[in-house]
């Protein structure tokens, strides 16, 4: 009886410490701490995973038309009503699926107080005049207040990455070691009539980096949004500079799953897994980080070794993480 009863006890301890474990790590390379308000009306209505996106009507502004499509779509999602929803519900995601989240935006600090372990903290550059100069950020960057510097939002005020303005910036974030995101790829569906004058579809294309990338060959970038849906433009920079890596976010649950598969998978295949990247980009939608995992979680193609990088081991070699921030992660 005696030994019945040690044996029981001892897979009850056996269960008890399985539970307690953590799941393993995640990086969300991509999230925002930003206001509930961020997208001007409370709540917004987002569509994800979207078989047909809605075509413009002579005479209505484009907005209502996304307004007024996401009131029918299959896949929709509600965002939060305020701040303190926003970072809650997100924080929660993060404890439970034990994600650390590269973060900016204007809640930035009140998320690092209300979770310490759970924030890198990044830095936005929105190329809209208000910037601080490079030698500002660069003292931000020594006394320790960033770790990131991103996303650089240049795409939406149609300014190129190897325009003159960002070219302090870029000699900065080299010389310090500095890791950089920059925004190629799709914004808001419609982005110029929503806004966004200056935005341009041709600035998809990760060509623009090249020369950055020829004259600072120490810089650490990734390109957010994978430079969708430029994909031959994008295997061509992965192919001749090794240094880029690419986030996923995004297009993981803007796009259908078909859509998205394809284009992973045009990154995968030729063997560029290594540099992929997750990101939710969930901004006031915290149900989009489960939605993204979800996505990745579920794609046949990929290993389970090829899912751990994209989740986690990619980001963590481009961000050099220590060992012992690794190992707390884990841990």
């Amino acid at each position: 009886m005696k030994q019945l009863l040690s044996i029981c006890l001892l897979m009850f301890l056996a269960l008890y410490v399985q539970a307690q474990k953590k799941p393993a790590p995640i990086i969300d390379i991509h999230a925002h701490a930003n206001q509930a308000n961020f997208a001007g009306q409370v709540p917004m209505t987002i569509c994800i995973h979207n078989d047909e996106f809605p075509t413009s009507s002579t005479g209505v502004h484009w907005g209502d038309t996304l307004i007024a499509a996401a009131k029918k779509c299959k896949h929709a999602i509600v965002s939060e009503l305020t701040d303190d929803e926003v970072m809650n519900k997100t924080l929660s995601i993060y404890k439970k699926r034990n994600i650390i989240g590269v973060t900016n935006g204007r809640l930035l600090q009140k998320w690092i107080d209300a979770a310490p372990d759970r924030i890198i903290p990044s830095l936005t550059y929105r190329a809209n005049g208000t910037d601080p100069s490079a030698d500002s950020v660069r003292k931000l960057f020594i006394q320790g207040k960033y770790r990131v510097f991103g996303e650089i939002e240049a795409q939406y005020r149609g300014i190129s990455a190897d325009d003159s303005s960002l070219a302090a910036y870029w000699a900065m974030a080299e010389e310090l070691n500095i890791p950089v995101g920059i925004h190629i790829g799709p914004g808001p569906i419609g982005a110029p009539y929503l806004g966004w004058e200056k935005y341009r579809a041709r600035l998809h294309s990760p060509l623009q980096l090249e020369e950055v990338l020829i004259k600072h060959p120490k810089l650490k970038v990734y390109i957010m949004h994978a430079a969708w849906p430029m994909i031959d433009d994008l295997i061509t920079v992965l192919w001749t500079h090794p240094q880029v890596y690419v986030d996923i976010s995004g297009i993981i649950t803007d796009l259908n799953e078909k859509a998205f598969y394809s284009y992973l998978q045009k990154i995968i295949e030729p063997g560029f897994g290594n540099r992929v990247m997750f990101g939710s980009d969930s901004m006031i939608w915290p149900q989009l980080i489960e939605e993204a995992l979800k996505t990745i979680e579920n794609a046949s193609f990929l290993s389970k070794k090829q899912k751990r990088d994209i989740l986690y081991n990619n980001a963590a070699r481009f961000l050099d993480l220590s060992k012992e921030e690794i190992k707390r992660h884990h841990n």
